[in-house]
């Protein structure tokens, strides 16, 4: 018992699923799903890793359902259906200030370097945002660092549920446990009766939400700072690849790109990059 509860809480988190279960999937028909998938909703997962299919797998189970093509058709005919799918395949589990000594780096040194450099033409996206806890981390260091709030963060996001939440700005405290007291009154509202906080208004202006694929849709130019911190470890090596001199060639000279802790670029040279810090590559 003891072991299956261990299972399913693997299966749920981190999207394992019995292996007799994917082999009665009917695999054929996968490259064709993914095409459709494409096609129907402007998804392209065809360079994401394994799990990804294994996520799959996981929701297909839950319906008794072995045809990829059926549970398309499942998704295109119930939005809830479809909206489940989209959370699954996005992981959008973070917190304000995730990685303390890398926010430490960025509020006590390269804010206001990449400020100096750039003026009021400081130009900053947060790529992948999920729920928008990184995007509006970035605007609570702008606020505090008081650079003019024409300085705003672009939020991206391919899950319009995540950026709706975002836009929302409603957060459990399990997201801002890394918040001060100050900060948190300065910054949020605490909601009567619960245990969930708004962000304030003020910090809501500094932050622009909207949909983006990083697969497929243009990036667009003279970012001063880019931050893609924990997405591209779902997707293959050639995928990385592509992100990564497409994230270089987004940057202004002297721009900043800083990735998650897992996601460490090896071959920055080759991008034009250099490394400044762990995990902090500047445009050359």
């Amino acid at each position: 018992m003891v072991l299956q509860q261990i299972n399913d809480i693997r299966e749920r988190e981190y999207g394992m699923i019995d292996l007799d279960f994917m082999e009665g999937l009917k695999d054929e028909e996968y490259p064709l799903f993914l095409r459709r998938l494409n096609e129907r909703f402007n998804i392209d997962l065809s360079g994401y890793k394994p799990r990804v299919k294994r996520r799959i797998g996981i929701l297909m189970k839950k319906y008794k359902i072995s045809s990829y093509l059926e549970y398309l058709r499942l998704i295109e005919k119930n939005e809830q259906k479809r909206v489940e799918f989209l959370n699954k395949l996005t992981i959008n589990v973070s917190e304000f200030f995730r990685n303390a000594d890398r926010w430490k780096l960025l509020k006590n040194k390269y804010l206001s370097l990449l400020y100096d450099r750039f003026g009021k033409e400081l130009k900053i996206w947060s790529a992948g945002c999920a729920y928008g806890q990184e995007s509006y981390s970035l605007a609570i260091l702008l606020e505090e660092l008081h650079l003019p709030s024409s300085i705003k963060v672009l939020a991206t996001d391919i899950d319009d549920n995540a950026l709706n939440r975002g836009k929302e700005g409603i957060y459990e405290y399990r997201s801002i446990f890394n918040l001060s007291s100050d900060l948190l009154e300065k910054y949020f509202i605490h909601l009567e009766d619960s245990r969930h906080y708004k962000v304030k208004q003020r910090l809501k202006s500094r932050v622009e939400f909207k949909h983006h694929n990083l697969l497929t849709d243009p990036f667009d130019e003279n970012f001063s700072l880019i931050l893609c911190r924990n997405v591209v470890i779902y997707f293959t090596k050639e995928v990385k690849n592509i992100l990564y001199y497409r994230f270089s060639e987004a940057l202004s000279k002297g721009g900043i790109l800083l990735t998650g802790g897992t996601e460490r670029i090896f071959n920055y040279k080759e991008l034009g990059l250099k490394s400044i810090e762990p995990f902090f590559y500047e445009k050359e």
